[in-house]
Parts: structure tokens; C-alpha cells; sequence
């Protein structure tokens, strides 16, 4: 994120002498993207971070394809999606292109065992279901229904969750994940005509911090593939960090929208983006307010990109037969809009009770064999009027 946040002890300059109380010295870790050019933070460990002592099994995560070409519009009933209890077993991708994976996850348990990083990709956790705290070497957050969970790549973490009744909406990004670049500054603050600003967004609160040393076992994320590696001390062993580069939640609930007299387009919803997707957030609102205008979106010819809507909650004014973690997939190349019927309901109504979801991508979605176990393979019929 574009701002600043200082948690726990850190020396008064950058690579300076920074000791314990009994005089040795605190290790400290750049933790940088885009090489040192990207948003970083300085991190100080009790231990140094690069002990490593077994590098165990690695095994692929690939996601099995389905539809490599694909134009066919899809519904997938997300809710269908098994429980599992393991978190990284839980993760379905069902969409995916060589920018990002769309996922769906439905984790009984906690991350109990191990720690998961993901040296590959940002991760963006919409989370449907579920209350719990994410916890990383960078400090906690607590999480509930509604937020968005940013997480940076190379972050070490684990999800504890309060009950086993939890559903996430995951985006896997290769490119670094932004706020919008319109709704910013040249400072990067958010300027007053965003539908969120930094108040909204909540920073790491809490720093666990443990001094020991084991085996500690991390699973890490590395081109398709989960690496086993145990590391010789606890990987939450940061005393203190200062920087731009950490995780942070930001809830769909905060998100306002922006509304006008005739109907506005997608951008308006925009939370975040990178330079090959973006991520829409539909929210509550107020419809147009033009004494002659359509609520309901105008049809509208996806030329230069997919697009996948999850359904969270609320009444899905433009598509019939839509309920609570359905998955629609208009791709690239053919014009979609609202089912029949849809844009004459809406004539007269003065407020939507969606919410929603969008990802927008500008390279074609691969099908997944994980996404033909849930989809409905008539939807692209559903615009035929009887």
C-alpha cells in the first residue's frame, strides 16, 4: 500500500547496529518487490531469516485445464465446492491465465502445522464466510464477512479460523496489486473523490514475536508447485518493522459507491488493480436517478476482456436464477447484458441490495477441470427468450 506503518522496535536509521539487550545484534531483512525499486519494508528478527535445514517433498498444484480456448459463457455454483480441512488442500483454482489464478476455497480448519508462502503471487482473500485472524511474520489482522485480505507475495502466514463454516473468494496476482492509480496522488494518497481512503484500510495491529529455534515447517508456493522447506527457528520472530510493503484488510462494506443519473459504468466499482486485471467491488446503493433511466447495465461486448462475477449476497438485479457463491464467466469476444426481463424489472426500482465481487481480466480465462465439477453448461443459453 502507498503509506507508511511502523509496528514494534526498530533502530533510529536503516542498516545501523540494532542489539538485543545482551548486545548482539538484531537481524535485519529488506523485504522488497520489483526488485529495489518496488514498495519494501525493513524487517529486524531475533534469528537470522535465512536458516534453512531440510528441504523435504515438492509435489505440483498446477491446475488440470479444461478449456483452454474458451468462449462459452459459464455459471459455477462456487457453494458446491467440498469442505476440506486443510487449508492449501481447500484451494480450487477454477479459473487461471498466466496472470493470475481465480480460486475457491472452503477450509475447515486452521493452519496448524505449518506456515504457507507464496513467492509467486500477491493473494487477494475475499472472505464470504468466516471470522478468524490472519497471522503473519509482519503482524495480525482480525477477519470476518467482507473483508478483503491483501497479502503480499513472499508473506509468511497462516489463517485461524473461529468455526468451520468458511468460504473464500481468492485471487492468485503475478503482478504486484494496487489501489487505482486515478483515485491517487502523486503522493500517493487517496484522493476525495475515492470510494475508500486510507481510514478504511486496517493495518497490522499486533506482532507476534517468538525467540526460538526447531523445526518449523513452511510450505511455499513456487511456479506450481508446493515446496516443503523446515526452517531452524520460528519464522514469527520479527521485534519490529517500518516500510510500505505489508498486508492489510479492507472491507467490502466500506467501499462507497459512486452513482450518477443514467447508469454508470464498471470502473466506478473499482477497489483494486494491477496491469493485467482489475477487481470490482459491487456494493448497496442507490440506482440512477434520471427520471428515464434503466438501472439494469446496458448490454455490453467484452472485446478486450473476461469477465467473472461472484455473487455474494443480495438480490442480483441483471441475472436470473443467481444465488450466494454462483460464479459467472462472460468471456472475451461475444456481447453479454441482462437475462430477459431483467431491464424491465429494473425500470422505476431506487435501490440494489447486491454484492459483489468482479475480476476483469485483459488476457484470456482457461477453464479448469476444478471449474467443469460445479459449472452449468446451459447458461450461455439463458439469453433465448421463450
Amino acid at each position: 500500500m502507498p503509506f507508511y506503518h511502523k509496528l514494534g522496535k526498530i533502530p533510529p536509521k536503516r542498516h545501523t547496529q540494532f542489539r538485543k539487550k545482551d548486545g548482539s545484534l538484531y537481524y535485519e531483512q529488506l523485504f522488497g518487490t520489483i526488485g529495489f525499486d518496488g514498495m519494501s519494508s525493513n524487517l529486524y528478527h531475533e534469528q537470522r531469516p535465512t536458516q534453512v535445514k531440510e528441504i523435504k517433498k515438492q509435489y505440483s498444484v498446477a491446475p488440470k485445464i479444461a478449456k483452454k480456448n474458451n468462449i462459452q459463457s459459464y455459471r459455477f455454483r462456487g457453494f458446491q465446492v467440498p469442505q476440506e480441512q486443510d487449508y492449501l488442500d481447500s484451494r480450487k483454482i477454477v479459473l487461471t491465465n498466466s496472470d493470475c489464478n481465480i480460486i475457491l476455497s472452503a477450509p475447515k480448519s486452521s493452519t496448524k502445522d505449518y506456515f504457507y508462502k507464496n513467492t509467486d503471487a500477491d493473494e487477494v482473500i475475499f472472505v464470504h464466510r468466516g471470522t478468524g485472524k490472519l497471522r503473519t511474520h509482519m503482524g495480525n489482522l482480525d477477519f470476518k464477512y467482507g473483508d478483503y485480505l491483501v497479502i503480499p507475495r513472499g508473506m509468511i502466514y497462516k489463517l485461524d479460523f473461529d468455526t468451520e463454516d468458511n468460504r473464500l473468494f481468492i485471487v492468485e496476482s503475478y503482478r504486484p496489486v494496487y489501489t487505482p492509480k486515478r483515485y491517487r496522488n502523486w503522493f500517493g494518497q487517496l484522493l476525495e473523490h475515492a470510494p475508500f481512503c486510507e481510514r478504511d484500510i486496517r493495518q497490522p495491529y499486533e506482532l507476534e514475536t517468538y525467540n526460538e529455534k526447531g523445526d518449523f515447517l513452511i510450505k511455499i508456493k513456487k511456479q506450481d508447485e508446493i515446496i516443503e522447506m523446515v526452517y531452524a527457528a520460528h519464522p514469527f520472530d520479527v521485534v519490529g518493522y517500518d516500510g510500505f510493503n505489508y498486508p492489510y484488510a479492507f472491507s467490502i462494506h466500506d467501499f462507497e459507491p459512486i452513482t450518477g443519473r443514467v447508469h454508470q459504468p464498471p470502473p466506478v466499482h473499482q477497489t483494486f488493480e494491477t496491469d493485467a486485471f482489475v477487481i470490482c467491488s459491487f456494493v448497496p446503493r442507490l440506482y440512477d436517478y434520471h427520471p428515464q433511466a434503466i438501472p439494469a447495465p446496458y448490454n455490453h461486448s467484452n472485446i478486450d476482456s473476461d469477465e467473472v462475477l461472484y455473487y455474494v449476497d443480495g438480490d442480483f438485479m441483471s441475472r436470473n436464477d443467481i444465488d450466494a457463491g454462483h460464479i459467472s464467466l462472460h468471456p472475451a469476444g461475444i456481447p453479454h447484458g441482462p437475462h430477459p426481463g431483467a431491464t424491465e424489472r429494473s425500470i422505476g426500482q431506487t435501490v440494489t441490495e447486491e454484492l459483489a465481487v468482479m475480476v476483469d481480466t485483459f488476457k484470456p480465462l482457461m477453464v479448469t477441470e476444478e471449474a467443469m465439477k460445479i459449472a452449468d453448461e446451459k447458461y450461455f443459453q439463458s439469453w433465448l427468450e421463450e
